[in-house]
């Protein structure tokens, strides 16, 4: 029996960026070509079964789920509460982020220390099928690149955070970033689009789990780390706990340390390193070998991740 996967995905023309043009594209392409026999915000959700039995969910939303939890979670887990992995389309945008660049994510609250589940190996396996669409499509001047952890949700005064722990499956956002021109680009959203469909194509390789903690929002040597490979080995990269959220959320006590273990907990298979940016301040940094004493985890500085065969990890 093959895996299942569920992308949420607005198709209104009306309201926001993205989201429509990639439902269009998987409807247009002929990915859309089976009604999976229930509706979802009001709207059929469709079904594509690849040669292997995997099954991808797409379910049509009016918003972005992020923005109203509470309306979406029951029909969340009515009908997709025990699927392998799933995902919100959207887009993304932010004074300085970075233009023509497609990006993954893992979800969670770092302030608060309320982590989203996440699943390594299919986080990987997405930013590697988006990054072949985009080479096929002739995109150079695009990257396919991680961010840190965050919830778009809590932009909201409104919202709740712990909302995050009642969909119990692993959800990645996925996005087209950061500009206008970006997000209209057709070529850009094709190739999103197409790599929702190989989220389960794995090339086999041991996977090393790893919590990145410190640096900016989209710090290249995380994003870079998932693409590198040695002796059939590569990093998992899911969760990150960037700088700016170390330093709101008051990282450096005791309480910091409860809330990374919260993360660590959340990561499906746990983690067998800690990197840290080696630019963080001294407390954070005795925060994570804290940490890492706990759990008999290896430290290491961010530096390190460009000779990974030098490395070793922690045996689960």
């Amino acid at each position: 029996m093959g895996k299942r996967a569920v992308f949420f995905i607005c198709d209104r023309h009306d309201w926001g960026h993205v989201s429509f043009t990639v439902w269009d594209i998987l409807r247009d392409e002929g990915f859309m070509d089976e009604e999976a026999g229930f509706t979802f915000d009001g709207g059929n959700v469709m079904k594509h079964t690849d040669k292997a039995g995997n099954e991808y969910y797409f379910a049509p939303t009016k918003i972005a789920i992020c923005l109203d939890y509470p309306q979406y979670l029951p029909e969340m887990n009515e009908h997709f509460s025990d699927f392998d992995i799933s995902g919100m389309v959207t887009w993304h945008e932010g004074a300085s982020a970075p233009p023509n660049v497609l990006t993954v994510h893992s979800l969670g609250d770092v302030v608060s220390g309320i982590y989203d589940p996440a699943d390594p190996r299919c986080m990987r396996n997405l930013i590697l099928a988006v990054d072949r669409e985009r080479q096929a499509l002739g995109m150079d001047d695009y990257s396919v690149v991680t961010e840190a952890t965050h919830w778009s949700g809590a932009y909201d005064e409104d919202s709740d955070p712990s909302l995050l722990t009642r969909y119990p499956v692993p959800m990645m956002d996925i996005e087209v970033g950061s500009d206008p021109s970006s997000w209209d680009n057709m070529d850009a959203c094709r190739a999103l689009a197409r790599g929702l469909l190989h989220v389960f194509d794995d090339d086999g390789l041991v996977v090393h789990n790893l919590l990145c903690v410190g640096g900016i929002h989209f710090q290249p040597d995380w994003a870079e780390a998932v693409y590198r490979q040695w002796d059939g080995q590569t990093f998992g990269v899911t969760h990150i706990i960037a700088n700016q959220w170390l330093v709101d959320g008051g990282y450096e006590d005791e309480s910091g340390i409860a809330r990374t273990e919260t993360c660590i907990s959340a990561i499906a298979g746990g983690v067998e390193a800690i990197v840290f940016h080696d630019k963080m301040k001294a407390c954070y940094k005795d925060m994570v070998r804290a940490v890492g004493a706990k759990y008999n985890i290896p430290i290491y500085k961010h530096q390190r991740l460009r000779n990974p065969e030098t490395l070793e990890f922690a045996k689960h």
